[in-house]
């Protein structure tokens, strides 16, 4: 039994470095720097420890903000955690997004679109390098149409599964074919996040959890 993947990438990289610390260190080595000018001072012509202090007060304002900015960004990964943990709760059910590919899952893909009457409607599936795989012209039903897709490419050849590009043109006879909008399905088989963003994983293709129309057992 395959355990689908569950990850939040919300880890800044290790390279990454962290202002609070390179600040603290800094601030440490004003103090020190300070105190020794303040003890080696002469007595008789003092030093303006005015200008010092408004630099330890900058310091502190920096200081404060950087951890503000910390605790905000704490808040926006703890956010994020707990999406991607809500977002699992799709692993296992067959969802119904807004996407430009169609997901071959077990040798089968699925896509949904509407047309206003009958039409000639031609799909055509390509793979990722733009070549066309696989072409159906039929004609549409008045209102939702489903059209599925055995994973065959033209000469009869079972394609691996996987994410395809589709495209989906219409229109009445005699007119310049248009597209038309479609939505795809598949089962959900994982979540993730990158680049802040909540995604779910339809197999080898990934949509945003906003994309995500329906879902169903």
């Amino acid at each position: 039994m395959t355990i689908p993947a569950v990850t939040a990438q919300t880890t800044p990289p290790a390279s990454a470095t962290d202002p609070l610390k390179s600040l603290t260190s800094n601030m440490n080595d004003f103090l020190k720097l300070l105190m020794t000018q303040l003890r080696n001072q002469d007595p008789t012509t003092p030093m303006d420890t005015g200008q010092f202090t408004a630099q330890l007060v900058q310091f502190a304002s920096v200081e404060q903000q950087v951890n503000i900015n910390t605790g905000v960004q704490s808040l926006i990964q703890l956010a994020q955690s707990n999406n991607v943990l809500q977002a699992s709760a799709l692993i296992g059910k067959t969802v119904t997004a807004t996407a430009n590919q169609i997901s071959l899952q077990k040798g089968t893909g699925n896509i949904q679109f509407h047309t206003p009457a009958a039409e000639p409607v031609t799909v055509t599936v390509a793979d990722s390098t733009g070549a066309t795989v696989s072409q159906a012209a039929l004609t549409s039903n008045a209102g939702q149409n489903t059209w599925t897709w055995n994973g065959k490419d033209g000469s009869g050849q079972q394609r691996p599964d996987g994410a395809y590009t589709v495209t989906v043109l219409g229109g009445t006879a005699g007119t310049t074919p248009a597209p038309i909008p479609f939505t795809v399905s598949g089962i959900a088989s994982g979540v993730t996040t990158q680049n802040n963003i909540e995604l779910v994983r339809l197999g080898q293709l990934t949509v945003p959890v906003s994309a995500i129309q329906s879902v169903a057992n």
